[in-house]
């Protein structure tokens, strides 16, 4: 392994959140690299003491803190656009993790550009997706820079040897052999992995599950929810307009208690590996079923349609890490002009991890009653109808004609 020489000691940016990985990874780049580590923490709404986090940093090795409030910007500049976009990953998956990691990853080379570093480390596994997706942001905004993947090169092994090197060293962590799970936790959505989830035919534990109740726990009555948008963005809950953060905070609570948001996935990693975790996404979960509600009332058929295509791949290019693309980009551009009449409402009923649909409002419905109501009207001439399903069925007559023909001669022909 590549040593320095301590006289010209060069820093290295951690992307640090203060868990067992990246806990350990301080000392261990500073016995295996003599790096001057910078521990950059961004505060994604992952709800931790932040001054615990950054004390914790120094009293493993960090040479400087760096924290980076990033919960607006992750709405705003990523879950936002995912959002319109419809992207949900293998029927399920809201994409929480996928979505915070590109805008961690720009603050990260931005730091270190600032801070002169030459390298950057972040704490993923040499199995997972989380190191495609920091790199690819790495590569895609400062190639220059080193990048230092410890657990593509220690001889760790498990999160059993991750707590006995950090026990050694005196470290603190909140993981425990007891309490294996590998948490992560942003303001979009709460994920978990390990533990009794690695076998995919165990359930879950009841006490696995952090922010939302069970149906069981949940209230014996119905919620309403009514949500507003602006071009496809969510602006407010229940009539009160809201700033992105509170919008998905009071979504997050509102849904939590009413058991919603709930998933079990068995999920294709961009490695090839299926793996198995559990994701909660309450808050997530309303805005996605709103948002397409209000499409389903506002976007014409053949845009539509098409634009189901487009969410598959805007949701694969969120979870390969290729946010930082020009495809993405340029995606982006296609789906903010399905956006542009994306304003209303949709109220939503929920009771005991169910969502149902109350009503959909918008001044730019193309929903219209005279069109689709039983009662006969002037705006639709149903003779019309005779004309175009001849036309759409002439390929199909033609064939079964051929057809018929083809049968008639084999039937006739001499033997």
């Amino acid at each position: 392994m590549p040593k320095q020489d301590a006289a010209r000691k060069e820093k290295i940016v951690l992307a640090y959140s203060g868990g067992l990985d990246t806990s350990i990874i301080i000392p261990w780049l500073k016995e295996n690299y003599a790096y001057e580590v910078i521990a950059m923490v961004a505060d994604v709404g992952q709800g931790d003491d932040v001054e615990a986090v950054v004390s914790k940093a120094y009293k493993t090795g960090a040479s400087k803190v760096v924290v980076e409030a990033l919960r607006e910007e992750f709405l705003t500049g990523y879950v936002w656009p995912a959002l319109k976009a419809g992207a949900v990953y293998e029927n399920k998956y809201l994409l929480g993790t996928a979505l915070a990691r590109p805008v961690i990853a720009k603050h990260q080379v931005e730091v270190a550009l600032r801070e002169g570093a030459t390298a950057v480390s972040h704490g993923c596994t040499g199995k997972g997706n989380d190191q495609v997706r920091f790199e690819m942001a790495y590569q895609a905004l400062a190639p220059e820079l080193k990048v230092v993947a410890p657990w593509r090169e220690w001889d760790l092994k498990s999160r059993e040897d991750c707590l006995d090197y950090a026990e050694k060293r005196g470290i603190s962590v909140s993981a425990s052999r007891e309490k294996i799970h590998s948490r992560d936790r942003n303001l979009w959505h709460l994920s978990h992995e390990g533990g009794e989830l690695e076998d995919a035919g165990t359930a879950p534990f009841a006490s696995t599950w952090q922010m939302t109740k069970s149906p069981q726990e949940a209230p014996d009555k119905e919620e309403r929810v009514e949500i507003g948008f602006e071009k496809g963005v969510p602006v407010s809950v229940g009539g009160q307009t809201l700033d992105p953060v509170s919008l998905v905070d009071l979504l997050n609570e509102i849904g939590g208690r009413n058991a919603v948001g709930r998933i079990d996935l068995v999920e294709n990693r961009f490695v090839g590996i299926k793996s198995r975790g559990c994701y909660e996404t309450p808050g997530g979960t309303l805005l996605v079923a709103a948002h397409g509600e209000l499409e389903a009332l506002c976007l014409d058929r053949d845009l539509l349609h098409f634009k189901q295509h487009v969410a598959l791949k805007y949701a694969e290019l969120v979870y390969f890490g290729l946010w930082f693309t020009p495809l993405r980009e340029a995606i982006d551009a296609f789906v903010d002009t399905t956006q542009r009449n994306l304003t209303g409402s949709v109220a939503l009923s929920l009771y005991k991890g169910n969502v149902s649909i109350v009503s959909r409002k918008s001044d730019y419905s193309l929903y219209r009653t005279d069109l689709s109501s039983f009662t006969m009207g002037a705006s639709y001439d149903q003779k019309d109808a005779e004309g175009f399903i001849r036309i759409l069925g002439l390929p199909s007559r033609c064939r079964a004609q051929t057809q018929g023909l083809h049968a008639q001669n084999k039937v006739e022909a001499p033997r």
